[in-house]
């Protein structure tokens, strides 16, 4: 196995970073988030990317992206999330994107990719329901065909930044008479139409992200079903088969690796600065020799998602696996490399900070507690790790 990095891809990175010193305003750098950046953000630096032609780093040149490699893409991200970059809506490029490119018509395209490319439509996931998680073929919403219309009648949870978002891609049930996969269908929902209502969820990381969003009797033109009626259960199979690198947030966990070091480099412990702490810093190289292992496996991943090979499968649900528990530790590390700072109630990331307050350690500390308490989540959502075992050991009994 040869580990020496392409001088191509060094030369792509050195493009990257020039390209952020010189087309990222000063004003979005490290905008305080949690998970994701506020769409404001998100929406100005899509349109800088879109001017730039990198408004769709995920796709290939024949649907209108980049046609970066795995590797590029890699690099794209990690270099964005160590400049401080907003995030690119996660849902519209990396989920709702691809599965319009391979199961949308003409019209749909038309309708929808360019005002994701332009930052002009925010978009949100509609699968979760009480009673329909990690058994997502349980879920209940029906959509039933009236004329030239479907009327969608239910309820979708946990559902992030819905409160932003002008579209919902949602999965609903179309049959009830035949096997629960077989009813299912996929269908595309302005979050405008009368009957949609969306209540907040504030999670214990004290930020509003989350969301619950009942439809009742929500008129849904026909003409916003993605492949046929009952393609729903394959069309999530072929969208989460792309999600599996993308849950392994290999960038943001190497921003905790630097923060780590930053907070070791300044804090004290009763024997001196963290960084001379034996136990502190064993714990640290073991958790960057994870980083490393984590790396090699999201490319291997994504190469075999780009290939359709049936192992992604496999091998996704092991990297979800490591990747979340390995995002809950770090974090965890962090925090008690606060200290005393750890307990400090500072503003959440999506609330802006009083300029007549200078709160300790703010400039390091701000956010870490939440980015804590939202990675407790990191093992349950995209499929619980006791759902991927189960997965890993059922296909690999097949292989």
């Amino acid at each position: 196995m040869h580990f020496e990095v392409d001088p191509k891809l060094d030369a792509f990175r050195k493009e990257v970073r020039d390209f952020l010193q010189a087309n990222l305003p000063s004003d979005l750098i490290g905008i305080p988030r949690v998970g994701r950046s506020p769409p404001y953000a998100q929406s100005r630096w899509q349109k800088i990317l879109h001017a730039h032609g990198w408004g769709a780093p995920y796709w290939s040149k024949e649907h209108g992206g980049n046609g970066w490699t795995v590797q590029q893409q890699l690099i794209f991200d990690e270099e964005c999330v160590a400049a401080g970059a907003p995030t690119q809506d996660v849902f519209a490029h990396k989920l709702l994107g691809p599965v319009l490119n391979e199961f949308g018509n003409e019209e749909q395209k038309k309708e929808h990719i360019g005002p994701i490319l332009r930052g002009e439509r925010q978009w949100c996931q509609g699968f979760s329901e009480p009673g329909a998680g990690s058994d997502l073929a349980s879920l209940r919403t029906k959509a039933e065909r009236v004329g030239s219309h479907y009327i969608v009648n239910g309820q979708k949870i946990w559902t992030s930044t819905a409160h932003h978002a002008d579209w919902i891609f949602l999965l609903v049930r179309t049959e009830q008479a035949v096997k629960k996969q077989a009813g299912i269908s996929f269908l595309l929902v302005d979050m405008k139409t009368a009957g949609v209502t969306v209540r907040p969820i504030v999670s214990i990381d004290d930020c509003h992200h989350l969301n619950e969003v009942f439809f009742d009797n929500v008129k849904v033109p026909v003409e916003n079903l993605i492949g046929t009626e009952g393609d729903g259960w394959k069309i999530t199979k072929f969208l989460l088969n792309n999600e599996h690198a993308s849950t392994a947030h290999l960038p943001t966990i190497k921003l905790y690796v630097n923060k780590l070091i930053a907070l070791a480099k300044k804090l004290h412990a009763p024997n001196g600065l963290l960084c001379n702490q034996t136990d502190f810093m064993l714990s640290m190289v073991r958790i960057q020799a994870e980083v490393q292992a984590i790396e090699f496996m999201v490319q291997r991943v994504a190469l075999l998602e780009q290939a359709h090979d049936p192992q992604a499968h496999v091998l996704g649900s092991m990297l979800k696996i490591k990747a979340t528990e390995l995002q809950q530790r770090i974090t965890e590390l962090l925090f008690d490399a606060l200290g005393d700072y750890g307990p400090v109630r500072y503003p959440s990331p999506d609330q802006g900070l009083h300029p007549d307050i200078n709160l300790p350690m703010q400039g390091l500390a701000r956010g870490l507690v939440n980015e804590m308490f939202f990675r407790r989540a990191s093992t349950i959502y995209g499929g619980t790790n006791e759902i991927q075992r189960g997965i890993i050991a059922r296909l690999l009994f097949h292989f």
